[in-house]
């Protein structure tokens, strides 16, 4: 109605424009509105009618809209279009800016709002008891612009009685505190006499109250009805429809159990028409034959008023009501039939353990396509999706061992073809790969050497301990702490277990491929980060970098600082000789006897020197002999053979009388390694070779090498560095790689990159520790945590953004069982202070789904509890663990040892002490009861539970010591025979 009006306003102003244009007189104060003469006072007509149309389209585009009839916004449009007529701009600056629901609440915006243009009924929202601003991500502007400001927000709480006592509102106003500080807000007040409550937000996303915060407020559902918040009586106040509401004296109270245990049953009743429809039909059948058409009456309209409340509430509200209870694991839903008038099952483990659970894909209802729908596109080839379908009872998820349940196309699938039913996959993802043969079986011995050895190594290592506080609890944290004099040692190590892994039979040849590849990357790493002491200087060094190596290994250890450079360049060419070996020997092979040529210049990129030399000998070649013999030597020999090649150029020599691979190898002796390659590929590594052995002088610094090298790739003009399972992989492998694994580095070049710009740390570390940098399994994080980890403990790098590598390794450990090393890794997790308690997060969850593997083997347990979990924690999980697999007894007792004395005194009360009692077995009973005693002022009702049977128990330990007296009596006075002899 107001956009209506303002509407009309605008329309109002252009006729008279209109009309002024028209008449050609002047503009005058008497003859039009207030608002047009004081801006166009006294002015000539022409200029008006030129003018007038643009600024009122401006002020068009000025104004927000909000079209929503129970919305409202202060000041209206109306007033707004009268300001902005005056005051041009003002929607960019209006004062106190109110945006409100009736019957919701409304915020009001601090200082000066910018308005102009904005689209309200998207921006602002209100819900039961919540405000959203801005609900997409995407279109929130920065904090202080927009609405996205500081603010004062009121909402309305519907609670059951407005009339309060004080330690009820006083309950109120802490529980509104606590729930607001939550959410960085500030709360202001809380007024009892209209449910309001005010609080302070510094910005905006989503605040009001959750779920949980209702239900601790006592929330009124039970009474609330369906009602359009936008129909008003003469006061103001929200009109009820009196024949929509219900009475609560009615037949939905006709028991009282729901009441005494403390539940809504206005609540129960509408659960149990949704969950049973059959028996509900049943209880209507019933009102039927009773004869009464005002029953009858009354139970229709029940049902239409329940099912809207309902669905209202599971649309505005975020989850099901709560309903305490131990959660039960669903074996099987009978979906066969879906008529309104069937029953559908559900069986719980706990009603049949003995049924096996089954992995199987069961389907639901067909529909036709006749139409696109919004789950028809790309990330789902479902017209119907199961968790739409089948509501809360069922949600996309994983489960232990790497069981993925899910709906849609099957993981991997390539089968675009749509499915026309609802069908929920259960399937297990290949998490354990690496621990799997060719034929695709777990080995232990490949457990042994993937997950234990690596860590057992990690944990001999030092470590510095952190404490963190976690409630009443405290947790250490870990972290190892090495030096780069240790580091060759370390690395060593980890060799040689992956050379043992090696030695198992019946492993892939990808697999292969990865281990050996893990071995180049720990040498490369002892070689561009180890160090060694020094003491002294080298009284001589060759020039030549393999004699270097040679006086390395054989002269005394003192090295002149000066030289480590060139200590570590030439232990980096003995490497990256090493690992294109196997590349050299594969192309040499295919040459045949007259490539003589092609031959050495292969084994240059290899820089196989000796064995080139001893060819270009054997063929009576004596001259490119001695040239190969200098080979990447002096610089003056490079410019010696690079300026022959240009007198020959310019000379006009015709080259065609010259083999080609022989000009091949002028061009690389000469440093020109493009020319060289030209219509040759080789691999990355070997590039790296050539520009580090032939075209860079032979001093040159291993950081300046990788940065040149960098700039080449940047430029074009060097191969790409792609991981080692693409650059050496199967064809068939290859194929299925995506885009995005080939864009990634291999991990060998980042570890350059990271001796490059070890200072600045250039690359990305979250990129380079990707498990695409290393092999073709995304899922494989087994050896790049360890990596990772010795590389930050010497120094290299210090990050607290890398849990995705703890998390990868944390999965691949439980997919085998080995829940102490998972908690070990989840110690070793960064601390950030942003999630102070995430790693204690983390360790309690994997206690609790995994509390069946590590509590049955002693040896986990112990492990656990060496590294300093709390105890208290072991045995919450384990009570819970037995509370859901009915075990009562050892729930009571592991829930004693954690201290939770509540919850223990409760299963105590309802499931043990009365089996204890009637058996006879008074001691337990006793020894249960006053070792909770002690705890009784943390126990509610004591006096009315265990309270009962430790005064029952004094009390028969008196009797027996009165009846003990009376014996010893009745025998003084040898009164043996009297019937009334007291037993004892």
């Amino acid at each position: 109605m107001a956009s209506a009006s303002v509407a009309g306003t605008l329309c109002e102003v252009r006729s008279t424009a209109s009309e002024l244009s028209r008449s050609g007189t002047d503009l005058d104060a008497e003859n039009c509105d207030l608002h047009v003469t004081s801006l166009y006072k006294k002015r000539r007509v022409s200029s008006f009618s030129d003018f007038l149309p643009h600024d009122l389209r401006r002020i068009e585009d000025s104004l927000p809209s909000l079209h929503s009839p129970d919305y409202y916004m202060e000041p209206c449009l109306e007033d707004m279009l009268r300001m902005e007529l005056l005051d041009p701009s003002y929607c960019s600056r209006v004062p106190d800016f109110v945006v409100g629901r009736f019957g919701y609440g409304c915020v009001r915006f601090f200082g000066k709002t910018d308005v102009r243009g904005l689209d309200l009924d998207q921006i602002v929202k209100f819900h039961r008891h919540e405000v959203i601003v801005y609900e997409d991500e995407n279109n929130k502007p920065m904090v202080g612009q927009g609405l996205n400001k500081t603010a004062e927000v009121t909402l309305r709480l519907q609670i059951d009685n407005l009339d309060l006592e004080k330690h009820q509102v006083d309950g109120i106003v802490k529980k509104l505190r606590h729930s607001m500080r939550s959410q960085g807000a500030q709360f202001i007040a809380f007024d009892p006499s209209n449910g309001e409550w005010k609080f302070l937000v510094d910005h905006f996303s989503r605040f009001g109250l959750s779920e949980d915060d209702e239900e601790d407020i006592i929330v009124d559902d039970a009474t609330r009805v369906v009602q359009d918040p936008g129909v008003m009586d003469d006061g103001g106040n929200p009109e009820i429809d009196e024949d929509m509401q219900l009475d609560s004296n009615g037949p939905l109270l006709s028991h009282s159990l729901p009441a005494h245990l403390g539940l809504d049953p206005t609540k129960m009743k509408e659960m149990r028409m949704l969950m049973f429809p059959a028996e509900e039909e049943e209880e209507l059948e019933d009102l039927r034959r009773t004869g009464t058409n005002q029953k009858q009456a009354f139970a229709k309209e029940y049902i239409r008023s329940s099912l809207n409340n309902s669905n209202q509430r599971m649309t505005n509200r975020s989850s099901p009501p709560v309903v305490q209870k131990t959660p039960v694991a669903l074996l099987e839903y009978n979906s066969s039939t879906f008529d309104s008038s069937s029953s559908r099952t559900v069986l719980m483990t706990q009603e049949n353990k003995g049924l096996p659970l089954k992995t199987t894909k069961r389907e639901g209802f067909k529909l036709e396509i006749k139409q696109e729908t919004p789950v028809t596109g790309s990330h789902s080839h479902n017209i119907v999706d199961a968790a739409l379908f089948m509501g809360r009872s069922f949600r996309v998820g994983w489960g232990p061992g790497g069981i993925l349940v899910h709906s849609g196309a099957p993981v991997g699938s390539n089968d675009a073809q749509r499915v026309l039913s609802s069908v929920i996959n259960v399937e297990k993802v290949a998490i354990d790969k690496v621990v799997r043969d060719e034929n695709s079986k777990v080995k232990k011995e490949l457990v042994d050497f993937a997950f234990d050895a690596p860590l057992n190594l990690h944990k001999a290592l030092n470590y510095e301990e952190k404490a963190v506080e976690v409630g009443s609890f405290q947790l250490k944290l870990l972290k190892v702490v090495s030096n780069r004099l240790e580091l060759s040692d370390i690395c060593r190590s980890y060799i040689d277990i992956i050379e043992r892994q090696l030695d198992v039979p019946g492993l892939s040849s990808s697999t292969r491929l990865v281990l050996m590849h893990q071995v180049m990357v720990w040498e490369l790493i002892k070689v561009l980060f180890s160090e060694r002491e020094n003491s002294g200087q080298l009284k001589s060094m060759a020039a030549d970098e393999e004699d270097m190596m040679q006086d390395i290994k054989e002269g005394p250890p003192e090295v002149d600082l000066e030289a480590l450079p060139l200590i570590r360049r030439a232990q980096f060419s003995c490497w990256l000789q090493e690992s294109v070996c196997h590349r050299v020997q594969e192309e040499v092979s295919s040459v045949n006897d007259s490539g003589y040529l092609e031959h050495l210049f292969f084994l240059l990129t290899g820089r196989q020197l000796d064995a080139a030399v001893e060819l270009a000998a054997s063929k009576g070649d004596v001259r490119l002999a001695c040239l190969l013999s200098q080979a990447g030597g002096s610089t003056v020999n490079r410019s010696d053979v690079a300026r022959q090649l240009d007198i020959w150029r310019r000379n006009g020599m015709d080259f065609n009388f010259i083999e080609k691979e022989r000009i091949q190898l002028y061009e690389l002796l000469a440093g020109n390694i493009h020319g060289a390659l030209r219509g040759i590929n080789i691999d990355w590594k070997r590039f790296l070779g050539l520009l580090m052995w032939y075209h860079l002088p032979s001093d040159t610094a291993l950081p300046v090498v990788f940065r040149t090298y960098q700039h080449l790739l940047d430029d074009g003009k060097a191969p790409f560095p792609v991981p080692i399972y693409i650059d050496e992989g199967s064809v068939e492998e290859n194929a299925n790689l995506s885009l995005s694994r080939v864009e990634r580095f291999d991990l060998s070049y980042y570890l350059m990159l990271l001796h490059a710009s070890e200072e600045s740390q250039l690359c990305s570390l979250k990129t380079m520790f990707s498990t695409f940098s290393s092999t073709h399994d995304p899922l494989d994080y087994h050896m790049i945590w360890h990596q990772r980890a010795i590389l930050e403990a010497v120094g290299v790098f210090n990050s607290n953004d890398l849990q995705a590598l703890d998390m990868g390794l944390i999965s691949q450990l439980l997919c085998q069982e080995q829940c102490h090393w998972a908690i070990y890794v989840a110690l070793h997790m960064a601390y950030h202070d942003d999630y102070p308690y995430l790693q204690a997060i983390l360790i309690r969850e994997i206690l609790f789904q995994y509390c069946e593997s590590w509590s049955s083997q002693e040896s986990q347990r112990q492990f656990i509890e060496d590294l300093g979990i709390p105890l208290q924690w072991l045995h919450e999980a384990m009570a819970v663990y037995f509370n859901y697999h009915g075990d009562l007894p050892r729930a009571v007792e592991h829930f004693l040892e954690c201290e939770n004395w509540q919850k223990a005194h409760s299963i105590f009360m309802t499931s043990v002490v009365h089996a204890l009692f009637l058996s006879a077995n008074d001691s337990e009973v006793w020894k249960i009861a006053t070792f909770m005693e002690n705890h009784k002022s943390e126990i509610e009702n004591w006096d009315l539970g265990a309270g009962i049977y430790v005064s029952f128990y004094v009390l028969r330990s008196s009797f027996q010591e009165d009846n003990n007296t009376m014996a010893d009596l009745c025998r003084m006075s040898d009164m043996h025979d009297s019937p009334f002899q007291f037993m004892p």
